[in-house]
């Protein structure tokens, strides 16, 4: 029997190596990371032969070149980015002691690289915006000397420094040399300063006025003329368009929002102002319109600079009419209602509205003529309507005591020294409207329409002790004899009463106390 031999142990596992597959050959890589410097050597012996290497590409297949790679800010450039280099054909050590040597591309030399070109430097304007320190570069300095005139006084063929002064903000700086640099398109123009607004606008407009753009100027103008304004805009333009003289055709139409080609009076518009308030029907349009023309002729309103005369004629013309029609309609009244009717259908309505309405009206006319100080002439004119005191008796209190509204007016002016009549005028003044006063004293109390009856006491008191002593005590007398019969329904006078008798009898000019 034969006798057989075992097979070591290594043998047989030769043998079962033999039997396997053999593995695909491993793609080669450039870089090895996390490999030991001892172990490199055996590691690429063991390994099976390089493959060839790869055909270069053609030339019109590689990367771009790097001039015309931009090199954006904040960011890598191409020749720093690792992934750039790999596709060159380099190796990137990320660490050294563990990375293997690579051999080098099988790559055809590359061509000498060609001699760099010079550049010619190019002319840059700078534009330079005083009050805020800031300066912008323009490389277009061909375009800005064709655009502004002061550019081109200034800059030859290269370029140089142009300065802006003035308080104008940075981007209304910015804009108005983007729009040099723009194609001339109107529109675009408009919807450029549209979306900055007015305020934009105007700054944009002093930097072309500066710089003397010509296009500019005409852009912002149009811009400007075509929206609204408020007054602090209003007062830059109206500086604005004084410093530029030079500019005067290109406002023209800025300009007719600014001053009247014609001027006319003011106070020639104010008088036809209230002759259409007194002729208007509607009692609320009417009231806004006068606190409107009340707010115009005001000494400390905003809208008026300087005392502004009005044509005193021309008001007494007005109040000479609505005094006249007062007249007429009180004749009318005396016929439909006697003195002892007090109800409103005895009267109509249409006829005591009517009533209403030029009372009112005389009213604040004698208000405004009081105000400037021209108030005197119409005491006379109401002291001399005779024919009105006389119809007072036989016309119906609620009507005739509006008439007394009138009286009470002067009454107040008179006693706080605002009007400053001659001393026979205020006497005759007296003899035509203080009684009727005492006798409508109470319905001016009930229905006072604004009107303060303790004020209105008071000023008929005052404006009674300016009266001589003989005079007033004539008037005294009559007030007496009122007030016991009538109280309250009658003014209060006791305080000027009180005076009138000492100066009269305790403390007169001759006694000796």
């Amino acid at each position: 029997m034969p006798t057989t031999t075992s097979a070591s142990p290594a043998a047989a596992a030769h043998r079962r190596r033999s039997r396997r597959k053999a593995p695909p050959p491993r793609q080669p890589w450039c870089c090895s990371f996390g490999l030991d410097p001892s172990t490199a050597a055996a590691a690429a012996a063991s390994r099976s032969p390089l493959p060839a290497p790869r055909r270069a590409k053609p030339p019109h297949q590689l990367a771009p070149p790097l001039s015309r790679r931009i090199r954006s800010p904040g960011r890598v450039s191409p020749i720093d980015d690792p992934s750039f280099a790999a596709t060159a054909g380099y190796c990137v050590s990320a660490r050294l002691s563990s990375v293997t040597e690579c051999p080098p591309p099988s790559l055809p030399p590359p061509p000498p690289p060609p001699a760099p070109a010079v550049e010619r430097q190019r002319a840059t304007l700078r534009l330079i915006l005083v009050e805020k320190g800031v300066v912008l570069e323009v490389d277009e300095v061909e375009r800005v000397r064709r655009e502004s005139k002061v550019a081109r006084k200034i800059l030859g063929g290269r370029g140089g420094e142009v300065t802006v002064e003035g308080k104008v903000e940075v981007e209304s700086f910015r804009e108005a040399v983007e729009m040099m640099l723009e194609d001339k398109d109107e529109i675009a123009a408009m919807k450029r300063l549209a979306r900055g607004g007015v305020a934009r606008a105007i700054g944009v407009l002093e930097v072309s006025l500066s710089l003397m753009f010509d296009r500019g100027v005409s852009s912002c103008l149009n811009y400007l003329e075509a929206v609204p304004w408020n007054e602090s805009e209003e007062d830059i333009i109206k500086k604005l368009l004084s410093q530029h003289s030079s500019y005067e055709v290109a406002f023209r139409n800025l300009l007719a929002r600014l001053q009247p080609q014609r001027p006319t009076s003011s106070a020639e518009l104010v008088v036809e102002l209230i002759d259409s308030i007194t002729k208007g029907t509607n009692n609320n349009a009417r009231k806004e319109l006068r606190n409107l023309v009340n707010g115009i002729l005001s000494k400390s309103s905003v809208y008026i600079k300087g005392d502004k005369e009005l044509d005193k004629r021309s008001i007494y013309c007005i109040c000479h009419s609505s005094l006249n029609s007062l007249v007429g309609l009180f004749e009318e009244s005396s016929d439909l209602a006697p003195a002892d009717e007090t109800s409103i259908s005895s009267v109509g309505k249409g006829p005591l509205e009517r009533i209403y309405k030029l009372v009112e009206d005389t009213n604040w006319l004698l208000q405004i003529l009081i105000d400037r100080q021209m108030g005197e002439e119409f005491v006379d004119v109401w002291a001399n309507k005779k024919a009105l005191s006389r119809m007072h008796e036989r016309v119906s209190p609620m009507v005739r005591h509006e008439l007394s509204r009138i009286s009470a007016t002067i009454f107040i002016a008179m006693g706080s020294g605002k009007l400053h009549c001659t001393g026979d005028k205020r006497f005759s003044f007296f003899q035509a409207w203080f009684r009727p006063m005492l006798v409508d004293f109470g319905w001016l109390r009930r229905y006072p329409k604004g009107l303060n009856v303790t004020t209105l006491e008071e000023g008929i008191g005052q404006a009674l002790l300016t009266l001589t002593l003989a005079q007033q005590q004539v008037l005294f007398m009559e007030w007496f004899e009122a007030f016991s019969g009538q109280g309250r329904e009658c003014p209060n006078l006791m305080r000027a009463f009180q005076v009138w008798w000492r100066r009269s009898f305790v403390r007169s000019l001759g006694s000796s106390s």
